[in-house]
Order: C-alpha cells, then sequence, then structure tokens
C-alpha cells in the first residue's frame, strides 16, 4: 500500500503538497489531508478502512495498539509524511517525524 502512496502523492516536481492541495482543489471536497490519514487516503482514491488501516500499520511496522484507531491514525499520517519525505519528495516539515 505504501507504494500506491508514493506513486499517487508524487508528481515531476515531487511538492506533495502542491499535489495534494491540487487533488483536494479539483475534488470540490473538504479533505483535512493535512491532519487526518483517513481523508489523505481518501485524496489518493486508497482504501481508508480501519482494516486497511492496519494493514498499512503493521507495513510500516506500528508497534502500538491498533485497537486504539486515533493514536494508529496520528502515527500513520507521520509516517506517510516522513516516507514520502524519504523517497525524495518535498513535504512540509512539520508533517513529518
Amino acid at each position: 500500500m505504501l507504494g500506491n502512496i508514493v506513486h499517487k502523492a508524487s508528481s515531476p516536481d515531487r511538492n506533495v503538497e502542491k499535489v495534494l492541495d491540487e487533488k483536494a482543489r479539483q475534488s470540490g471536497l473538504p479533505f483535512s489531508w493535512r491532519s487526518s490519514v483517513v481523508d489523505l487516503l481518501n485524496l489518493l482514491a486508497l482504501d481508508s478502512s480501519l482494516p486497511s488501516r492496519k494493514v498499512l500499520a503493521r507495513e510500516l511496522y506500528y508497534a502500538g495498539d491498533t485497537g486504539s484507531p486515533a493514536m494508529m491514525n496520528v502515527w500513520l499520517h507521520r509516517q506517510i509524511m516522513t516516507k514520502l519525505a524519504q523517497y525524495g519528495n518535498k513535504v512540509p516539515a512539520d508533517l513529518k517525524d
């Protein structure tokens, strides 16, 4: 799943913020991708269901309790932004670890 995220959030200039803001603008929906992992995944047209997020958490080596989705979601969002940056994308500094 992480590969899909990287692919869908990247662009030739690698500016994740620009890509996601443009996707949100085009959708006409109020996506809060900067703070919500569910909105981030939905904006990228990826499965944002709890089971899917648990799979992604395992893929990213989440050590916390997946029975506590709120904490897992915050962790997942930060990890996704950090991974995007590690793949050479420009991510706002306040959104990554």
